[in-house]
């Protein structure tokens, strides 16, 4: 559909109608939505848009930081959010605008009138650089009838206090905190919105959420000139991707929310926007991921550089070697977008949780664990580097030995216990992924060092690599188990071993593999969806599947020329994202409610690489139909 110039992309059904006799217009600005959400941004902050237009997460001024609009996790509390409600309201839909991160609500009342939200963070090229400045802007127009509304707005600070001070200027409403001060600069009028008094809507109106200064300019004639400039910025970075034939909309929507989650500044990528969305409900498996780990990095850059947009892996090689180049500091699992940044992790005393299922964490304990497959994840992101000539600085001698002192500890980490790739809090073992990802960072250095010239560091590399493969073969199958197992010696089974052809460690026809992906099929499997193992942990026994396992899982059918099957469970997965097109971290098996912190960047990297390994070729289409 197109309006005002705009084009607008519907996933699944994206229009909702609210019961005759429903809920008052105060209650329904309170409709939960669960992770029914959209995600606006400019890779600096971003923003959760649910299908009512309320804001319900902002965290400003970056993507770790407090969470403004914090409503997502305040549980029964009516706190940290931005929104507007539609008086007697009857149906609400909500959708991108095409190959975009902006999202158009429509809202219509019971008599006819009807409201569009237009919600955006600007983002555009201007003086040779990228201008992507802390703000969200919100253009709300009357397009039938006289509806009448109400602008609310109710801002937090320090994770869920309400902002006590609130002052009201010339077009201006200005909310400050120790420490914290942002303003809403409108042409609405500031005496409805301080009240939370209902309006008629009669003209368009403008609403600018950033720092807590003056807005220079027209403020109509720049939110309109930032909604188009923005527009065609999206419309020509997704112009440039390298896409496959089959599954263009899911691809699209999914590169644009990994381009979301990369932080321009310092070349970071977080694992997710949010904090403590739960795995499970009632699980207590409530994690801040609103940093970069290493690892999820990796399957970030991967399905990106699939796609065309290298970009962000030379921003996050960028990255990397701000903390790698200290050659005897210890890389951690996880870094703040700024690395220097203290993430020790804490509760939020004042967020009762998602759903009220909390507690809300801040930091995450995971960055003091031992991860050993951090060092081989580095080494495969930088990998490229060295072998795509499309890259304008390609990777040379220099960067080869920073990579070797990562390669060095490796080498020596290959073979000891650590957390492993899900981050056991109680537990350390010799994890066959993590085995297999430093034998991988060997490996790979040995063909880096091919390309180069180097040879007697080939050869070295490679003599460093073949015992420990030798060592994983032997450590990781289980052969009462017929599977390879979560660790040596043990008779878990673990989704992660599904990765090991495409980290070069078994020909996808190996015995042993096929028998390990039969062993899972009978007991990782739960309607469809793949748990990352069955056995208990820290917490229990898991009950909700991870979503990037069903996509291993789908990689490893299609390899095995199970075509039929790996079609079949692809495209029951596209089925569970939500309305933008959208994926969590988890999913429960029975009922298929999305769970897990949101959105998940291992889940949409996930679904870049099955579509793109299994879509026919655009030759195929044309020539073969």
């Amino acid at each position: 559909m197109t309006e005002h110039g705009l084009d607008f992309a519907v996933v699944g059904n994206s229009r909702t109608t609210v019961a005759q006799g429903g809920p008052t217009p105060e209650q329904r600005g309170m409709i939960d939505h669960g992770l029914d959400l959209g995600i606006i941004g400019n890779g600096r902050t971003a923003a959760l848009v649910d299908p009512c237009s309320r804001i319900v997460w902002w965290c400003y001024p970056r993507f770790d930081g407090d969470p403004i609009f914090c409503r997502l996790v305040s549980g029964k509390q009516e706190k940290g959010f931005s929104d507007v409600v539609l008086e007697d309201m009857a149906e609400f839909s909500s959708e991108y605008v095409r190959n975009s991160a902006i999202i158009s609500t429509v809202l219509t009342d019971r008599h006819g009138g009807k409201v569009r939200i237009t919600d955006f963070a600007p983002r555009f090229r201007q003086f040779g650089r990228v201008f992507r400045p802390p703000q969200l802007f919100r253009i709300v127009e009357p397009i039938a009838g006289l509806p009448r509304l109400t602008v609310r707005m109710r801002p937090t600070y320090d994770y869920g206090k309400p902002i006590p001070h609130r002052s009201l200027g010339s077009n201006h409403i200005r909310y400050a905190s120790d420490g914290t001060a942002i303003r809403l600069t409108t042409d609405a009028p500031l005496s409805m919105i301080d009240g939370e008094a209902p309006f008629v809507l009669t003209r368009p109106l403008h609403l600018v959420f950033g720092p807590d200064e003056p807005f220079t300019g027209d403020l109509q004639k720049t939110c309109r000139d930032f909604l188009e400039r923005t527009h065609d910025y999206w419309m020509e970075w997704v112009r440039r991707l390298s896409i496959s034939y089959d599954w263009q909309e899911a691809i699209i929507r999914a590169a644009i929310t990994l381009k979301l989650s990369n932080f321009d500044e310092t070349g970071g990528i977080i694992a997710a926007h949010t904090t403590s969305i739960p795995e499970a409900p009632s699980s207590g498996r409530t994690w801040d991921y609103r940093y970069c780990w290493l690892r999820d990095a990796y399957f970030v850059v991967q399905a990106l550089n699939r796609i065309g947009a290298t970009r962000t892996m030379e921003e996050f090689i960028s990255f990397t070697l701000s903390i790698a180049a200290k050659p005897d500091q210890e890389l951690r699992p996880l870094y703040s977008v700024v690395p220097t940044t203290i993430i020790d992790e804490r509760i939020a005393p004042d967020l009762e949780g998602y759903r009220g299922d909390g507690p809300v964490r801040i930091g995450n304990a995971a960055v003091d664990q031992v991860q050993n497959d951090t060092y081989g994840s580095v080494i495969l992101a930088a990998m490229p580097m060295f072998f795509d000539r499309r890259l304008p600085r390609p990777g040379d001698e220099g960067l080869f030995r920073l990579l070797e002192s990562l390669g060095h500890r490796a080498a020596a980490k290959a073979l000891e216990p650590d957390a492993g790739i899900w981050e056991y809090r109680g537990r350390q073992r010799i994890h066959t992924h993590s085995a297999a990802m430093c034998w991988a960072g060997c490996q790979r250095l040995a063909a880096i060092a091919t390309r180069i010239g180097l040879d007697g560091r080939a050869k070295y590399w490679n003599g460093l690599a073949e015992p420990i493969h030798a060592a994983l073969l032997d450590g990781a199958w289980n052969q009462k188990r017929g599977a390879f197992t979560a660790a040596f010696g043990s008779d878990d089974l673990d989704a992660s071993v599904l990765l090991l052809p495409d980290l070069g460690v078994v020909e996808v026809d190996d015995p042993r593999f096929v028998s390990t992906v039969a062993a899972m099929e009978r007991e990782l499997v739960r309607e469809k969806h793949v748990m990352r193992y069955a056995s208990a942990d820290d917490f229990g026994m898991p009950v909700t599947a991870f979503l990037i396992c069903r996509f291993w899982l789908i990689d490893a059918l299609w390899s095995l020329g199970r075509r039929e099957a790996a079609r079949d469970l692809f495209t029951d997965a596209l089925q569970h994202r939500n309305r933008y097109g959208l994926l969590s971290e988890d999913v429960d098996p029975q009922t298929g409610a999305l769970w897990g912190n949101f959105p998940q960047t291992y889940s949409m990297a996930g679904l870049i690489l099955s579509a793109m390994r299994l879509s026919r070729s655009w030759e195929d289409r044309y020539w073969r139909g």
